[in-house]
């Protein structure tokens, strides 16, 4: 089986959640497979691991429709792409396509790093399902990083395809938080700053909660940061790294008291495994992933009520209440695991090797 991964997603610098998934999987499959990946800038290498690479055009490049004609040449058995926009015109071979959410239905603004043309052709592309129906009816297997999108993915019927979860989760950053250990009075959001995120209902709880100091540790736009400065309350201690090391992060995140996000919408939720495997408690808002990822390891919220908020960070001043909280983290944490989605993906390679090789031998489509 030859498998090519599209890596071109990858950030340069620090990963986002698709860079992250992108990375994690082709790690977890390389070290049972032969994998190769495509990049579009070396740039991107230091976020990846050390495996076969190839490099071809951007995926914002105009000639994206036909990148399918360079990778070709390469032979692969099957294409597996993080996201669904790649290019397949005149391909040879097979290709799963993912589908991580559906936030941008209902939350147009696109991110902010894409091109002004692109981000044009994102507000249009999301006006309708259609075109959505279009891209992914192009691969031979689609996935999704989680039950709940594919319930949605189904209920809209934006694809004839077979649809497989291959779930998100996060690598394991040494050990926990020490069992009895007093968490500092802090707080830590990871994750943007789009409107979406909802991060103005995690500012607002500041006012109720003295004494805590809250991290935003993610980058931020210049413009965005003043924008969520001018929401600071009187007195509340706000702090905006513009963006953190891993190894940071990891500390901090194994002495705060809690990780929020009150996101209004999600595919998945990494921030949620990234705590609960460091055994810190997770305040997250009442929305069906979330309660997929965290099940009965998480505090739920009403995303809109800074009151509710902080009574759930106060909560956890109980140490017996902080201590179930990081047992039942850790508990959940192993439900998700990088080997077991490369594993999906494999899967998801063979069936979607063998419909490339049906439709090569001129098969009905009615007859996979």
């Amino acid at each position: 089986m030859r498998l090519i991964v599209d890596a071109r997603y990858t950030r340069t610098s620090q990963h986002d959640g698709i860079s992250r998934f992108t990375a994690s999987l082709i790690e977890a499959l390389a070290r049972k497979h032969e994998v190769r990946m495509l990049i579009s800038d070396p740039a991107q290498l230091p976020m990846l691991p050390a495996v076969p690479y190839t490099q071809v055009t951007s995926p914002t490049s105009p000639l994206e429709p036909l990148v399918a004609l360079k990778v070709n040449r390469l032979k692969p058995d099957v294409v597996f792409s993080p996201m669904q926009t790649m290019g397949s015109w005149g391909r040879k071979y097979g290709l799963i396509l993912t589908l991580h959410d559906l936030i941008y239905y209902q939350h147009r603004t696109p991110p902010g790093f894409l091109p002004a043309p692109v981000r044009l052709l994102w507000r249009l592309f999301h006006l309708a399902y259609w075109p959505q129906r279009v891209l992914l009816n192009r691969a031979d297997v689609v996935a999704t990083v989680s039950e709940t999108t594919k319930s949605l993915i189904e209920r809209h019927r934006l694809t004839k395809r077979e649809v497989r979860v291959v779930y998100n989760a996060a690598e394991a950053q040494g050990e926990p938080r020490p069992e009895g250990e007093a968490p500092t009075k802090e707080l830590v959001y990871m994750g943007s700053f789009m409107e979406y995120k909802n991060v103005e209902t995690l500012i607002a709880a500041m006012a109720h909660l003295p004494g805590y100091t809250l991290h935003l540790v993610s980058g931020i736009r210049p413009e965005r940061r003043e924008q969520l400065e001018a929401l600071v309350p009187a007195g509340a201690d706000v702090r905006f790294h513009g963006g953190i090391e891993e190894a940071d992060y990891q500390q901090l995140l194994r002495r705060v008291t809690a990780s929020l996000t009150l996101s209004r919408s999600e595919g998945f939720g990494i921030p949620l495994v990234e705590a609960m495997r460091a055994g810190t408690p997770m305040i997250a808002s009442d929305i069906p992933i979330f309660r997929e990822v965290g099940s009965e390891a998480v505090s739920y919220v009403n995303p809109e009520d800074p009151r509710a908020v902080a009574d759930a960070v106060l909560a956890l001043e109980d140490p017996a209440r902080f201590a179930a909280a990081r047992e039942a983290g850790l508990a959940r944490a192993a439900r998700f695991s990088w080997e077991d989605s490369a594993a999906v993906v494999w899967d998801c390679a063979h069936e979607a090797a063998r419909l490339a090789s049906k439709r090569r031998g001129n098969v009905p489509e009615s007859e996979w």
